[in-house]
């Protein structure tokens, strides 16, 4: 008959030291997950700004047909016709002209030679004065707007091109330079100059003026930021929203690993803000010489209209997840909120004398499913939702918290809560 060894027992001790090194193995790993999704969070806004800007030529043209109304571009616009018609107009031939109508009648040669050096500047500024105010109006004429739209729709996958690094004729960056070209506003200007009788406008060859939207010494990296971004492509948020998950799945409190992840969230869009902030400080404090602030600052603004707008989203989406995450929680203040609502509308249900029927009970029996459901409606109306701002979050949160309340009213099964609850926090959560 053989004897087997006995077993040592496990001593509480060991038992508890195990399961808190499993603890902090689980902690540290979620932590880092975390970590990771707050770091793509940004890099998904700017992702999905990008695709969406290049990839949809409507929104596009949305983005940048604004441009061709606005003040400080339409005067930058003008101008830059005006240099180039200006350089094309052959001004001294102008200066003959009266010159040679001077000599016609009978002006001494002296006085006809000094007439013409008097003449020189004024004709110059004269047909430089005429030439700008037929840029002016056709720049702000709905006409230049209909030819911005259909420049930008047709340039869009010059846009493309252009970040992608390959060659384009519309739309190109010569050097730091990302240049449009205005061949079409300026046979505009032509005519109208010709309709003011300057018929010296008619003779002028094709112009190729071209009107920097933007310079910057960082073309190119942008180039190289681009094209890793369009290869990841509208996977990165799911990857990011997938690791978010994880990191709060193997959290040991997952509700306070939720709410940090909601928080981290809308802490890196805060923090893009600033970022988008100081990129256009730096941007225009390093403008060259010659370029119009104004109008770079309005390009720029118009450029990144639609990321901010994202960003925001993002930003009030975290904080709203996090702030539903927390009161739903057992945490003392949280706790107290709840319990001072559910009082609220206890005793606006029992003063309404409002009859439920049916449906009170079933509420109470199928309330957490019912509440389910609100919050899954809630987040496939924002998924549905095509290019949601910061108010549209605000508000649809601000529908599912009355969804909720609607539920707790209808939950006539309820007990009022007493004023003063015990907590009874889970550890796991």
């Amino acid at each position: 008959m053989t004897s087997s060894e006995p077993v040592p027992p496990v001593s509480p001790s060991t038992a508890v030291g195990t399961q808190v090194k499993r603890h902090s193995g689980r902690s540290l790993i979620a932590l880092l997950l975390l970590v990771l999704a707050w770091i793509l969070a940004p890099l998904c806004v700017i992702a999905v700004w990008a695709d969406s800007e290049i990839s949809d030529t409507s929104r596009y043209v949305a983005t940048m047909a604004p441009l061709a109304e606005n003040p400080a571009v339409q005067d930058a616009v003008a101008n830059r016709i005006t240099d180039a018609v200006v350089q094309k107009l052959d001004v001294p031939a102008l200066v003959d002209q009266a010159d040679q109508a001077l000599g016609g009648t009978r002006v001494p040669p002296k006085a006809a030679s000094a007439l013409e050096n008097l003449l020189a500047g004024p004709v110059t500024s004269s047909v430089t004065s005429l030439v700008h105010t037929a840029s002016q109006k056709v720049v702000t004429s709905s006409a230049f707007a209909t030819v911005w739209k259909d420049a930008n729709r047709t340039a869009h996958t010059a846009v493309d091109n252009l970040l992608s690094g390959k060659k384009s004729t519309a739309l190109q960056a010569h050097g730091n330079d990302v240049v449009l070209d205005l061949g079409p506003a300026v046979d505009q200007v032509k005519q109208q100059l010709v309709a003011n009788g300057l018929s010296a406008a008619s003779h002028i060859p094709t112009v190729n003026a071209q009107f920097t939207l933007f310079t910057s010494a960082d073309v190119h990296k942008v180039q190289t930021g681009y094209r890793l971004l369009n290869a990841v492509g509208n996977w990165l948020p799911l990857i990011t929203v997938l690791i978010a998950a994880a990191g709060v799945a193997l959290a040991v409190r997952r509700r306070r690993a939720l709410v940090a992840a909601a928080l981290g969230t809308a802490v890196g869009m805060l923090l893009l803000g600033i970022g988008l902030a100081a990129a256009r400080h730096i941007y225009l404090a390093h403008l060259p010489e010659g370029v119009s602030s104004p109008a770079a600052a309005a390009i720029f603004d118009q450029l990144v209209f639609f990321l901010r707008r994202t960003l925001r989203a993002v930003g009030v989406l975290g904080l709203g997840v996090a702030l539903g995450a927390y009161l739903g929680g057992p945490g003392h203040y949280a706790m107290r909120v709840r319990t001072w609502c559910r009082t609220g509308i206890a005793w606006l249900r029992e003063r309404s004398g409002f009859g439920l029927g049916p449906v009170g009970p079933w509420v109470h029996r199928f309330k957490s499913w019912v509440l389910l459901a609100v919050l899954l409606v809630g987040a496939l109306i924002l998924a549905l939702w095509h290019y949601p701002t910061g108010w549209v979050v605000f508000w649809l949160i601000i529908a599912v918290l009355v969804a909720v309340a609607l539920v707790e009213f209808l939950d006539e099964g309820a007990q009022r809560p007493s004023t003063s609850p015990g907590p009874t926090a889970d550890p796991a959560h």
